[in-house]
């Protein structure tokens, strides 16, 4: 192997309840166990999904974080039942692609970030692609997979 070659040893992958997203994450799995490497999967809570009643009602944020944690939870599961040994699982809050880029990827420190090419549905269909703000602005290597 060369110095160009690049090690991929801790793989991140973003999932919501898009059929792409769950592409990236069979794509991820494979690739994590196939390199032996670490997999974190990441789910954002988006607020903007969110009427100004609901957000400010904290019953109502902790009830969608309590469903995001069990739909996450579940990916984790596949994982570990896939073979893959080290499996972590984060949820954070905020604009996907920037709550990725910018407070994810520092803090669990990746090799790769993979994501469906397309978000669900909501605002940010309509404002551009998550996916392609992140490959844009990621410090890693960001693989786009439809």
């Amino acid at each position: 192997m060369d110095q160009q070659t690049k090690i991929i040893k801790h793989i991140l992958v973003g999932v919501d309840d898009s059929p792409d997203a769950l592409t990236a994450f069979q794509y991820a799995l494979h690739r994590a166990k196939q390199e032996d490497t670490e997999l974190t999967i990441v789910s954002i809570l988006e607020s903007h999904e969110m009427n100004v009643f609901q957000a400010l009602d904290k019953d109502y944020v902790h009830g969608q974080r309590a469903e995001l944690e069990e739909h996450i939870k579940k990916y984790q599961q596949l994982a570990k039942e896939a073979g893959i040994k080290t499996v972590n699982a984060v949820i954070a809050e905020g604009d996907p692609g920037d709550t990725i880029v910018n407070q994810v990827i520092p803090a669990v420190k990746p090799d790769l970030l993979i994501v469906g090419a397309r978000s669900k549905q909501g605002i940010a269909k309509h404002f551009g692609s998550q996916a392609a703000y992140m490959a844009k602005y990621a410090p890693i290597s960001v693989l786009v997979v439809r």
